[in-house]
Formats: structure tokens, C-alpha cells, sequence
């Protein structure tokens, strides 16, 4: 039976994990032994939604955040990942209403408690599926202390926030105009996306009620009109100052409406006579304020038109439209209707078309974030990419109340409660109230809404902690420490998407409640794309699925890859030949290991020996350049970089010249071996997998009865051999030039039997001599200081390098040669000719055009090589 090729992962991902967990390696305490006073590190998990499951965004913020975890608690810091998921108040509601649905019952049939009951069942058994998938990722929260948005302890934390904000006046109830689903009930104003919509612009007349002629109003919503409370033209349009005043009657009902004067009207556009709705659109809401007008509402909650649409009375509003224009239309009210490209509101669970809507509603009030937005300014929070901050004030700065009650059943319930009898509101923490606190009536009940998803997790960081939490699940899911020890929280990572969302008010409520802002740094990443920069979506057909990336690449190089790209402030391209090249980072780690082990029954930990040998010498100090940097970049929040720093070290510098060095040096490996362990615990946090692998494989021991890397002291800076280093650049770089100079000559296998070397600084020739004579195949090599006749030279950054032509016929080179360049001449010809084309680069696929591009400069590289070749060999 043949030995396999390269590692495979799933022998030890699962197996490798399970033992980190059961070991309680992720917790705050994993890490003990080498804990050092007065370090903690805190970050939280963005909580996923319950009804999730993991998509590459998730893998792209979980990688990034265990990255950064697993360097802090190998470097020593008390460490917490705090993790856990979100109630999901709208996604939850539905997925459970949709199983209902399906066995033709509805949640009113069931009532309120059994629908709840039916909630948390699902919940129990279905939901919180997104936890397990991470595991496969390799993430490493502190899972014992996994939460729940709606847990007893956070549950409490919830009414605390609400009671003190209700009692300092910062949570008020009103009729508002808020953005309403007909499906899904309020919504704050981030919560509606707009989308471009091919629609219609209706221009409808409205006869003058005490004379002849009409106005003719323009909308886009139709349905609206039997709303409308006034028309409104600017008071300094000629056009219209004589009807300042007078009456229109509206079409099929004939209800008298006067025509207003306000400023608000752009005499520009349209007709420049706008009608007024102050019930169904936040501008004509804030024109009936100032102007007194009746606010009719024309449709209920669940869209459905009432009395005041007369014969449309029961049709819902958007499937009435085209009746109610029909209808218009028949009885001469047209005008014309035209195409109209315009940004339509829609929900963001259900993509239901959102309307404007006055409701009563909880709002907290937008002065709550006055300290917050100060305290950012003051530089108390970085933001990483720094430009976020523009966004973050950009919105601040216009903030509004924030509207937190839901029309579910799902979720934080209102604690609020209204007396009957004597009509008093109050807010309460106890769970359930049966007498009125001012009258003693029974006659008591409880708002019937729910709070937004967001008011609950903008708690995160603190209510995680205990704040607010009682004594529900203390010593099991918190500690009395917590607060002190890791409020605020050291960074926050997440996806820039959610800045508004959820880290603008987290920043609120933690400068509100805790007087400090929850985090110290906040790393915004950018959008996970797919090759081609576009975004992953399923009508696209370009979703990649981490799971089975992971399936057929392994975590490792899913996770690496994600670092590699992870660059501050650009969206992330990944590709299939992206993840191909980290799994052969991790194929070329596993054969330098087994090389090792060729040589060396094991190795031991770099702490305990001494390296003396010239190449050893070397490869460490490469190494500590490697560690310098690694630990910079990482405290930079320099993901990438941090990656590339590993990646040139690990297989550009140990793989390819370290180990290929050591051919010539032996003595050298039980170094090198030590080494390479050494440097599996600084490439730890970005592939946990491969190096807990090949650390216990190089070492002769096994994860199952020894330590886990995970918990070994992470790398530190040692002093830099810059001498060594010097030395060992210029051997390398006589290696590539004498191996540049035979494949010139079409003999890079084969043996010569000397070359000479003219460096420009001085060079330890004992030293190089061994390493040059095996690795560029020469029996002798020479030191000159003049130029050598007859040779071939190969001119490098240091050196020239001479190969005699002696016995070397170099005619079919240069006929070889010279069929390369015509071919070569033929190409670029043709390719730019076709590039000059104008027809062609107008009318052609862009990526078509590109390709040839593209080829063009690579023909036109490849010939002036061909001609360099061909010159130097013509000019000996």
C-alpha cells in the first residue's frame, strides 16, 4: 500500500477540537499557567441569529476575532470570547408562523403563551444550529458561558435598561410616523432597504370646488389620495397665488380639501402643486403640524383600505391601486401617467413594500446619544479602517428617535403596564403585576409589544457581564469580576454593515449605562465578494458555503486564506485558486516536517537549546524578523499582513531555501527542527489544526496525553544576526544567479565544473563554498575581483557571475532561441494590432478585451527575455 500524499485534515480537526474544549482550553481560566498579571482581553461575539446558519461573513468575523483571541491568551492575557446568539424577534417569529402555516393553524388560534411555548421548542430543538457549524471553523469562545438574548439573566438586564431609561424620561410612547410592514409592524428607519423600482407617476386633476378648472396633483401612490388633508403650492408661484386659499374637491369621494401655501414645495418639479397626505408620508407629516391639518389614516395595520376609501373600502392598498386608477381614469380624473424610475422602501426580513404610518410606539429618545458621539470624537474609541468615523458621525448627526417597539409576540416584552380603572402607565421589573400600584384596581395589563432585537444586544458588552443580570445564572454564566475585569471590552469586531445597527448603539447605551463606551478599538471589516468582486447572492449562483469550503480545503486554509485577503477597508475577492494555494501551504508544512524527521527522530523546544551552526543562525534570525513582525501586525489589527509575514517565512524562506540549505549543512537540522516548532506556535492563531499537528509530530508527543499548543507562551522577539543574515543573502543569491546563468545555456540539471563569483562586498568564501557547490551543481567555485572572458555572465543585485563557455556548443540554444523570438514578435504583432482596433475593444466583452491585454504584456516580458538571452549569447 502506497504512502499517501500530503496530510489529511479531517483525521484530526474534530477529534483535535473536541479535546480543546472538553480540556476547557477556550475559557477565561484555559490559559492559567501562563496568565501574567494585569493582563485581560475582552471581546464579544456579534451574536448570530438563532435561525442562522453560517454563511462566509460569519467566517470571515469569527476567524478575525479567533486570530486575535488565540494570540492574546498564548500571549498571556486572561482572555474572554464572549459568545452567544440573538433572539431574532422578526426571523424567529416567521420561521415558527411558517411551520404553523403549514399545518394550517395560525398563531392567534394558538394564543400568546402556546405560540411562545411553541417558540421556545423550536428554539431548543432547531435553533442555535449556527454554534456547532462554528466549531468546524476551529473558533475558540469561551463556550461554558455561551448566552442567549432572551436567558434569565440578560432577560433581566433588558427591564433594568428599559425601567431607568422610562423613569429618566429617555423612553417615551406617541403617535409617531414610523416606516410600518404590514407584515412584520414597526420598523426603525435602518431596518427598511431601498431598492430602484420601475413604477408609475400618476398626475390626477382635482376639480376647484367653487369654480371652473383644476389642479392636477402627481403621485406614485395612488391609493393615498383619499388621505389627502390639503394641496400645497409654494406662496411665491405666480402660477397658483390666486387659488391660495379656495377649495378642490377629491375625485369619486368629493371630500373639500384647501389649497395651502408652504415653502416646503419645490415649484420646479412637476406641476408644482403637491397634495397632502400628513397621515402616510413623513414630509406631508411635518407639513400638517405646522399647518393644523386632520390626519386621515386610509388603510389599517395590515394594509387593508377602511371607510374612507368609499368604494374601495376592504381591498388592500397595492393590489387596489390599478382599480382605484381604472376607476379614475373612466371618470375623466387622468391627467396622463408616465414610467417612473424610483427608490422604493422595503422590509428587511420579509422585503414586504414598507409604508409611512402614524402609530403609537416606544421611542428612545435621540438624546441619549449626546455623551456617546462627544467621547468618540475625544479619540476614547478607534476605528479601524480610521475612515468609519466619518460614517459614524455622518449618522449621529442626524439621528432620530429610535423606535423599539415590535408588533411580535417574539421577544423582550414591553414592561409596561396600564390600569383600566384610573388610567396610569408605569414601567416595572417584575414579571408579572396584578394590582395598580396608584388606584389598587385588578384591572391591570401589560403592553402587548415586544422590544426591538437591537435595544436587547445593544446591551452586549456589559449585560453579558452580569450588569442587570440579578442573580440569574451568576457564578454559571458570569462572575463578580467580570465588569471590573473586562468592561470596557478591548475591541470589537465585526462587519461594517452593522455599524448602525448594532455598534452605534452599543456605544449609546454603554457611555449611558456604564459611563464608559464599551470598546476601546473597533475593526470594521469589508464585504466577503467572490472572484469577480461581485456579491454573493443565491439568484447569482456565487455563494460559497464555509462549511463545504471547509469539507474540501480544510479550516485551516479557509481561515488563512480569509486572514491572507483580509486587508483594511477592501472588500475580500476569494476564489477556489486562493483556497488552492493556502491548502498547498499547508501540504508544503506538512513535507518539511517529514523531511525533519528524514533526519532527526524529533526535535526539541527552541527554549531549551542553543544554536550554533551558521545556517541555524541564520534561519533564526529570519525567524525573529518573523516574530517582530507577526505580533506588530496583529496588534495593528493588520490581519493581512501578519499572514504574508508567515507565509514569506514559512515557505519562502525555512520551506525553500532553510531546508534546501540543509543538504549542504546536516548539523543544522535538530536546529532548524526547533525552529519550525517554534514557528508553528506563531502561525498558531491563523491554522490551530496543522500546527497543534505537526508540533506534537515533530515532537514525538500527541495532543491526547500532553498540552496543547494552544496553551504554550507565544513567540517572543529575540535579537536579530543582521551579520549572518548578510551572509547567507549572498550565498541565495549567487544559487538563483548561477542557476539563472545555466538555464541560459540549457544545462540547469546538469553539473558544471566551475563558476566564478565577482561580489560586490566581501564574502566568507569557507562559508559559502558547501551550500553554492550542492545547490547550483558546480564542482568548484572561485572568487575573482575583474570581469572573466568567455563566459556567460549573470549580473544580480551584489554579483556577477561568470559560467565559462568552454566545451558548451551554443548554436541550437541560439536557434532555439531565435524561433522563440519570431514566434514571440508574431504574437505581439498580432495582439497589438487587435488592441489598436477600436471596433474590436468597443464592441467586445470587456473581460474578452482585458484577456488580451493581459496577453500582450506577458508575450512582450517573455520576448525581451528571449532577446537579453540571444544578445548576451551573440556578444561573448
Amino acid at each position: 500500500m502506497s504512502e499517501k500524499k500530503g496530510f489529511d485534515p479531517k483525521e484530526f480537526e474534530e477529534k483535535f477540537y473536541k479535546i480543546w474544549e472538553e480540556r476547557g482550553y477556550f475559557e477565561v481560566d484555559g490559559n492559567e499557567k501562563i496568565q501574567k498579571d494585569g493582563r485581560e482581553f475582552c471581546i464579544m461575539m456579534p451574536p448570530p441569529n438563532v435561525t442562522g446558519s453560517l454563511h462566509i461573513g460569519h467566517a470571515l468575523t469569527f476567524t478575525l476575532q479567533d486570530i486575535i483571541v488565540r494570540y492574546k491568551r498564548m500571549d498571556g492575557y486572561k482572555t474572554l470570547w464572549q459568545p452567544g446568539t440573538d433572539h431574532a424577534g422578526i426571523a424567529t417569529q416567521n420561521v415558527v408562523e411558517k411551520q404553523l402555516l403549514a399545518e394550517g393553524k395560525t398563531k392567534e388560534e394558538l394564543g400568546r403563551e402556546a405560540f411562545l411555548k411553541r417558540v421556545w421548542e423550536w428554539k431548543e430543538q432547531s435553533g442555535g444550529m449556527i454554534v456547532h457549524q462554528m466549531r468546524k471553523l476551529g473558533v475558540s469562545p469561551a463556550w461554558s458561558r455561551e448566552r442567549f438574548t432572551m436567558d434569565e439573566g440578560l432577560k433581566n438586564a433588558v427591564k433594568e435598561a428599559f425601567v431607568k431609561l422610562y423613569e429618566e424620561g429617555l423612553i417615551v410612547r406617541g403617535n409617531y410616523m414610523v416606516n410600518w410592514c404590514t407584515h412584520d409592524g414597526a420598523l426603525s428607519d435602518i431596518e427598511v432597504e431601498y431598492e430602484e423600482h420601475d413604477g408609475k407617476l400618476y398626475h390626477i386633476r382635482y376639480p376647484l370646488a367653487d369654480e371652473e378648472g383644476f389642479v392636477v396633483v402627481a403621485t406614485t401612490r395612488p391609493e393615498t389620495y383619499f388621505g389627502d388633508t390639503a394641496v400645497m403650492v409654494h406662496p411665491d408661484d405666480e402660477r397658483y397665488k390666486h387659488l391660495i386659499g379656495k377649495r378642490v374637491r377629491l375625485p369619486l369621494i368629493d371630500r373639500e380639501i384647501e389649497i395651502i401655501a408652504d415653502e416646503h414645495v419645490d415649484m420646479e418639479f412637476g406641476t408644482g402643486v403637491v397634495k397632502v397626505t400628513p397621515a402616510h408620508d413623513p414630509n406631508d407629516y411635518e407639513v400638517g403640524k405646522r399647518h393644523n391639518l386632520e390626519f386621515i389614516t386610509v388603510f389599517d395595520e395590515k394594509g387593508i383600505l377602511n371607510k374612507f376609501a368609499g368604494e374601495f373600502e376592504g381591498h388592500e392598498r397595492l393590489d387596489a391601486r390599478e382599480k382605484i386608477v381604472s376607476r379614475l381614469d373612466e371618470k375623466g380624473y387622468i391627467e396622463k401617467i408616465e414610467e417612473h424610475r424610483h427608490q422604493v422602501g422595503h422590509c428587511y426580513r420579509c422585503h414586504n413594500v414598507v409604508e409611512p404610518y402614524i402609530s403609537k410606539q416606544w421611542f428612545v429618545k435621540k438624546e441619549i446619544a449626546t455623551r456617546a458621539i462627544e467621547r468618540v470624537n475625544e479619540g476614547e474609541a478607534r476605528f479601524f479602517p480610521p475612515h468609519w468615523i466619518n460614517s459614524y458621525n455622518a449618522w449621529m448627526k442626524d439621528l432620530r428617535d429610535w423606535c423599539i417597539s415590535r408588533q411580535l409576540w417574539w421577544g423582550h416584552r414591553i414592561p409596561v403596564f396600564y390600569c383600566d380603572e384610573c388610567g396610569d402607565e408605569w414601567a416595572s421589573k417584575e414579571e408579572s403585576v396584578t394590582t395598580c400600584p396608584k388606584c389598587g384596581s385588578k384591572m391591570v395589563k401589560q403592553d402587548p409589544d415586544v422590544l426591538d432585537t437591537w435595544f436587547s444586544s445593544a446591551l452586549w458588552p456589559f449585560s453579558t457581564l452580569g450588569w442587570g443580570n440579578g442573580e440569574a445564572l451568576k457564578g454559571v454564566k458570569w462572575s463578580e469580576k467580570d465588569l471590573e475585569e473586562f468592561y470596557p471590552n478591548d475591541l470589537l469586531i465585526t462587519g461594517f454593515d452593522i455599524l448602525f445597527f448594532w455598534v452605534a448603539r452599543m456605544i449609546m447605551m454603554g457611555e449611558h449605562f456604564m459611563k464608559e463606551l464599551p470598546f476601546k478599538d473597533i475593526y470594521l471589516h469589508a464585504l466577503v465578494r467572490d472572484e469577480h468582486g461581485n456579491k454573493m447572492s443565491k439568484s447569482r449562483g456565487n455563494v460559497i458555503d464555509p462549511l463545504d469550503t471547509i469539507e474540501q480545503y480544510s479550516a485551516d486554509a479557509l481561515r488563512f486564506t480569509l486572514a491572507v485577503l483580509a486587508v483594511q477597508g477592501r472588500d475580500i475577492k476569494l476564489s477556489n485558486d486562493k483556497l488552492e494555494l493556502s491548502r498547498n501551504f499547508t501540504n508544503k508544512l506538512y513535507n518539511a516536517a517529514n523531511y525533519l524527521l528524514m533526519n532527526e527522530k524529533k526535535f526539541e523546544n527552541l527554549k531549551n537549546m542553543q544554536v550554533k551552526t551558521p545556517l541555524g543562525r541564520y534561519m533564526l534570525s529570519r525567524f525573529a524578523l518573523a516574530v517582530e513582525e507577526t505580533r506588530s501586525f496583529i496588534e495593528q489589527y493588520r490581519f493581512n499582513d501578519a499572514a504574508t509575514t508567515l507565509y514569506r517565512f514559512l515557505w519562502g524562506e525555512f520551506c525553500d531555501w532553510g531546508i534546501e540549505l540543509s543538504k549542504a549543512s546536516k548539523d543544522s537540522v535538530g536546529e532548524l527542527g526547533a525552529i519550525f516548532k517554534e514557528a508553528m506556535k506563531l502561525l498558531h492563531p491563523f491554522m490551530p489544526f496543522i500546527t497543534e499537528y505537526l508540533w506534537h509530530k515533530l515532537s514525538k508527543t500527541s495532543l491526547e496525553s500532553d498540552s496543547s499548543v494552544m496553551v504554550l507562551p507565544y513567540p517572543e522577539p529575540v535579537g536579530r544576526d543582521e551579520k549572518i543574515e548578510g551572509e547567507f543573502s549572498a550565498i541565495i543569491e549567487a544559487i538563483v544567479s548561477i542557476r539563472r546563468a545555466k538555464a541560459t545555456v540549457d544545462m540547469p540539471g546538469k553539473k558544471i565544473e566551475k563558476v566564478y563569483i565577482k561580489p560586490d562586498t566581501p564574502m566568507d568564501a569557507e562559508l559559502a563554498a558547501p551550500f553554492i557547490k550542492l545547490l547550483a551543481k558546480t564542482e568548484d567555485v572561485a572568487l575573482v575581483t575583474e570581469k572573466v572572458k568567455d563566459a556567460i555572465t549573470d549580473v544580480s543585485e551584489h554579483m556577477e557571475v561568470y559560467l565559462p563557455l568552454t566545451g558548451i556548443d551554443l548554436k541550437p540554444i541560439l536557434q532555439r532561441l531565435e524561433k522563440q523570438q519570431a514566434k514571440l514578435t508574431k504574437e505581439v504583432v498580432k495582439l497589438s494590432s487587435m488592441l489598436k482596433n477600436e471596433k474590436f475593444v468597443a464592441n467586445a466583452p470587456a473581460e474578452v478585451v482585458e484577456e488580451n491585454r493581459k496577453a500582450l504584456e506577458e508575450a512582450q516580458k517573455r520576448l525581451k527575455k528571449v532577446e537579453e538571452e540571444l544578445l548576451q549569447l551573440t556578444s561573448v
